[in-house]
């Protein structure tokens, strides 16, 4: 039976156990890290994830999407809560269309359990990659619990283990013009359970994505299935008025709640004795080439890690499945061709999907409160609603379609600049009315039509 290796059982590596069983493949999984289905997993212990459409394709494909849609809660906009505590609502989409809040842990749980369902997965934990032999397909481990050193020999092998990818950084990173960079993003984040009022009911709407934007920093909160809210707070580590390092003790802490996110204090008054319940992270963007040599391909994080302001490092990931599998089919597993093409088609992608979330996170944490930025959404709905065959807005193209990424944040651009120019011509403001936009919209399109 074809042999194929997966260092890490992450979301990335348990999904492809399960699209190469599906190719006859006999799967060995390594995992550094102990089963985490053993342990406890708080529902605040990561970052929720936002999944949607590439995501969703790719579980569709192997039939398990609706197994993952019982343990995800749809969001169908944002709401966004200004200072002085007034909300206002973002839909994400036309027609109800939503990204989903899934906990990672449960999402990891999951994808394991159904991968080793197949028979030919197995999953062995405590295994920490040493390095490899990329040539001839062999991968050398230690497990951390006896020291005991060992070697695994298959046909293909796949590093999915992530940001800091051990296999990557012991054997790719070896080769002659590896190139890599890894960036963090000045900004870092520390996790925050709001948990449920007394009766198991949420403190917020359920359905929605909240955002606290305030300029330079900003918190949200995902909703997860007993009430509670997973929340992050997104902020500098020095050099601003506000940031974690001045956040040294607990009346620091209750105080830059009580003046900066208000409504947030009300809901979670005890927020300082919960501030340290999880520790304050760092953000990375890592980018490297070439991604496969050899017997031996990287996907999802390990390629290409990005900040998860756009919700799209897991669905770019499981992106990667589906496409690494259409070329399995397309190249009759002739895996030199598989790998030259995937790493081809996929790096502009991994390169834009970075970009992409690097510009979202401006995006919510100061354009949402901006009213010239509120307005020009506004129109752009509204362009997607009278002419979806002739506009698609770029949220859309990243969240709801399978466009590919690159395609999407250069379109996206163009569109934002038509959009400004529509408004400015046409002297647009919050005030003018419904009617009258959709004149202009139809007047534009008319004309673009006609072109």
């Amino acid at each position: 039976m074809k042999q194929a290796t997966i260092i890490g059982s992450g979301l990335v590596g348990s999904l492809w156990a399960v699209y190469l069983t599906k190719a006859g493949y006999n799967v060995k999984i390594f995992e550094r890290r102990s089963d985490m289905r053993k342990a406890t997993i708080s529902a605040g212990k990561s970052i929720n994830l936002a999944m949607s459409y590439r995501g969703w394709k790719a579980l569709d494909e192997m039939q398990i999407g609706d197994e993952i849609r019982k343990i995800s809660i749809p969001m169908f906009g944002r709401t966004m809560h200004a200072l002085d505590g007034n909300k206002t609502y973002q839909p994400y989409g036309i027609n109800e269309q939503a990204i989903f809040s899934v906990s990672r842990g449960d999402i990891n749980c999951k994808l394991m359990d159904i991968a080793e369902r197949t028979g030919n997965a197995e999953i062995s934990f405590n295994e920490e990659c040493i390095g490899a032999d990329l040539q001839n397909g062999i991968v050398h481990l230690k497990n951390t619990v006896t020291g005991k050193i060992s070697e695994f020999k298959s046909d293909v092998v796949f590093g999915t283990d992530g940001a800091f990818s051990a296999i990557r950084y012991n054997a790719m990173q070896k080769i002659d013009r590896f190139t890599y960079s890894q960036n963090y993003v000045e900004d870092g984040y520390r996790e925050i359970l709001l948990p449920a009022n007394s009766d198991g009911n949420y403190k917020l709407d359920k359905n929605t994505l909240h955002i606290w934007p305030r300029g330079r920093f900003m918190l949200i909160a995902l909703p997860n299935f007993d009430g509670s809210f997973t929340c992050t707070l997104f902020m500098p580590f020095e050099g601003h008025e506000h940031c974690f390092n001045n956040l040294t003790s607990k009346e620091k802490v209750n105080t830059f709640f009580k003046t900066v996110f208000p409504n947030f204090f009300e809901m979670m008054p005890n927020i300082a004795d919960a501030w340290e319940d999880h520790p304050l992270s760092s953000l990375a963007i890592i980018r490297c080439f070439p991604w496969t040599h050899g017997k031996v391909a990287l996907m999802g994080d390990a390629a290409h890690a990005t900040v998860p302001f756009y919700g799209q490092g897991m669905n770019a990931g499981f992106e990667d499945c589906s496409v690494m599998y259409s070329l399995m089919k397309k190249h009759s597993e002739d895996w030199p061709k598989i790998f030259k093409e995937y790493e081809t088609i996929r790096k502009p992608n991994g390169d834009a999907v970075q970009d992409l979330s690097l510009l979202n996170y401006v995006v919510m944490r100061d354009k949402v409160a901006d009213p010239a930025f509120l307005l020009q959404q506004k129109v752009e709905r509204r362009m997607a609603q009278l002419y979806p065959g002739n506009y698609f807005p770029m949220y859309s193209m990243v969240s709801f379609s399978d466009i590919e990424y690159q395609v999407a944040l250069s379109k996206g651009k163009e569109q934002d600049k038509i959009i400004l120019e529509l408004i400015k011509q046409n002297n647009i403001t919050n005030e003018t009315s419904p009617e009258k936009i959709d004149d202009f919209i139809h007047q534009f399109f008319g004309e673009t039509i006609k072109k």
